[in-house]
């Protein structure tokens, strides 16, 4: 059953998508075949996707809102579907405020992971960070014993029919593992369940805060720049 904070990010990932489709009919409609399906590449660039060149020159909040863009239906359906089954997971393991806290990192760790990778690679989605909430679980389960290594066992299965997927088609493979390898991290060090102290509380809150700060000022700052031009080349 979707959770509070999962499902705020399926509605913010719903709504750029409807952005997204109503930006690419006014340059002309739908876009066939290539990597990005139904949405034209340049509305892609100007909603924020991750791109380097512009990263480099300071747009580091490329880094979040790509996480929030997609293709087209195939693309945001299934994704949306990952996270409708993981996202409420992990908050059931973790609470909310780490949940969001985790999701923000291991995504941004993700698109850092490619724009390391493929610096010149238009990339958008949010499988990075639903690679890191696979990863997160991977990281929890070392700490279950028998139960923990069996339930461990499914999700890297998941992991290898993702990698299966990545090596077929045009994904950003770099962003998934990216995204797995800081969650396994974060899964394995961060505890459990609700802070058990108030100062533990209080950090976790304002973790989450930042975290939504830094959400909300990425989409601000693309918006401030949404027309100013930037070349693929």
């Amino acid at each position: 059953m979707p959770t509070s904070a999962t499902s705020i990010l399926a509605a913010v990932i719903v709504l750029m998508f409807l952005v997204e489709w109503f930006m690419t009919q006014r340059a002309g409609g739908s876009q066939g075949g290539g990597l990005f399906g139904g949405i034209r590449g340049m509305v892609m660039l100007r909603l924020g996707a991750k791109f380097g060149r512009p990263i480099y020159a300071g747009q580091w909040w490329r880094l979040v809102t790509a996480m929030f863009l997609h293709a087209d239906l195939l693309h945001i359906g299934t994704n949306l579907w990952v996270l409708f089954d993981l996202g409420p997971e992990v908050e059931g393991v973790f609470g909310i405020s780490k949940f969001i806290a985790l999701y923000l990192v291991t995504g941004v760790f993700g698109y850092i992971v490619s724009v390391w990778w493929s610096p010149m690679t238009l990339s958008i989605g949010a499988s990075g960070a639903l690679m890191g909430l696979i990863g997160v679980l991977i990281g929890v389960s070392f700490h279950h014993g028998q139960f923990g290594r069996q339930y461990r066992s499914m999700l890297w299965r998941w992991v290898i029919y993702i990698v299966i997927f990545g090596l077929f088609f045009p994904v950003d493979n770099a962003a998934h593992m990216g995204g797995l390898a800081a969650g396994i991290v974060l899964g394995y060090l961060v505890p459990e369940g609700a802070p058990e102290t108030r100062p533990a509380e209080n950090l976790w809150n304002a973790l989450a805060v930042i975290s939504v700060v830094i959400i909300a000022g990425s989409f601000a700052l693309m918006a401030l720049q949404i027309n100013n031009p930037i070349s693929f080349h």
